[in-house]
């Protein structure tokens, strides 16, 4: 296991700046998913712990080793790619061993190895195929199991399931968690597939336009969003914002939403322009309710229905158990939303409050 630091790490590309200012400890044997949009710098950051990018500034450390120019294969490090860079004129067997051959490791031990990845990963019915004739699913299984087998402190993954199919990447987030857990190796996994970081990782780390913006646990990155990126980015659907004013009235503290209502009393640290934040999950039917907006559409999608909600200068979404009876396209739909489950967000900085 390794500890990997990142210290003020940034990156330049000519006058564009792809990473700026990480810093970033990622622990001996933890998973730690880097999230975010294509082009935020997620597969920059790997990159340079990997070895392939210099730092333009900043320092990578290994368990207190500075990393700075030290080469791809003194660094032990396991990479997988997206595009699997799989020699496909060999055998399944012949691609796990190919990198144990490498390092001298003895025939019998590389019979125990191959033998016990292609067991964890169910390689071993196919194990004498050439992996030419191999499916982009079973390709994509070879390539994690080749970077596995030779045990690296430090495992690299650059979205390896974006190319799959679904029910396959459900099957491997399962099994990718598991190889971590048996091997106990430092784990880095690039992803914008909020799922795949949710299910897998220890830690997520959400990164936009080169900088990192919040380190937590799915959970607190969930429930304790720390701008409105993060708010909106996690969660399927995203958080709901709707443009509001602090205000005090005989009920208390509320969130004054023009003409979707007054919310219910809400804890605030000052007043003035917010973004009153809430999960669509969190959304309770309520005929008596303060809030009411217009059904705009809804779907209905297997044990859950989605409502799209407007009114004057809001759009929202609640999610609701498909047994929940529900008003129709173009009614009203009155809801309130627990005080606990209220997120309040700075109208200017979009920095939680």
């Amino acid at each position: 296991m390794t500890e990997i630091v990142m210290e003020n790490l940034g990156k330049d590309f000519g006058d564009f700046t792809a990473l700026a200012g990480m810093n970033l400890t990622i622990g001996d044997g933890e998973f730690v998913a880097l999230l975010g949009p294509s082009g935020c710098g997620k597969s920059t950051t790997m990159n340079m712990i990997a070895g392939m990018l210099d730092p333009s500034h900043g320092e990578i450390r290994f368990d207190g080793r500075p990393m700075n120019g030290v080469p791809m294969a003194r660094r032990g490090v396991g990479f997988v790619f997206q595009n699997y860079a799989i020699f496909t004129h060999m055998s399944v067997r012949e691609n796990l061993a190919y990198g144990l051959r490498a390092q001298g490791v003895g025939r019998s031990e590389i019979t125990r190895r191959v033998a016990e990845i292609a067991e964890l990963l169910q390689l071993t019915p196919m194990l004498d195929r050439r992996a030419a004739g191999l499916s982009v699913n079973i390709l994509q299984r070879l390539a994690i199991g080749r970077s596995a087998v030779v045990e690296p402190a430090i495992f690299l993954l650059d979205e390896p399931l974006s190319n799959v199919d679904a029910a396959f990447r459900a099957v491997m987030r399962s099994e990718l968690k598991s190889l971590q857990r048996q091997f106990r190796q430092t784990m880095v996994y690039v992803t914008h597939d909020q799922l795949e970081a949710m299910t897998m990782a220890d830690r997520i780390a959400v990164m936009d336009h080169g900088r990192l913006l919040q380190v937590g646990t799915p959970l607190e990155v969930y429930n304790h969003p720390a701008d409105t990126f993060v708010a909106r980015f996690i969660g399927a659907p995203g958080m709901n914002l709707l443009s509001g004013q602090v205000v005090s009235s005989d009920s208390g503290t509320q969130v004054d939403l023009g003409a979707a209502g007054r919310s219910g009393p809400v804890m605030a640290a000052q007043g003035g322009d917010v973004l009153f934040g809430f999960r669509p999950e969190e959304v309770q039917p309520d005929p008596a309710g303060p809030l009411a907006m217009q059904v705009s559409m809804v779907e209905r999608i297997g044990a859950r229905t989605i409502l799209h909600l407007v009114t004057q200068g809001h759009e929202a979404k609640a999610v609701l158990d498909s047994e929940t009876p529900t008003p129709g396209q173009g009614e009203v739909f009155r809801f309130s939303i627990p005080a606990a489950s209220v997120r309040l967000f700075d109208a200017k900085t979009e920095r939680a409050l």
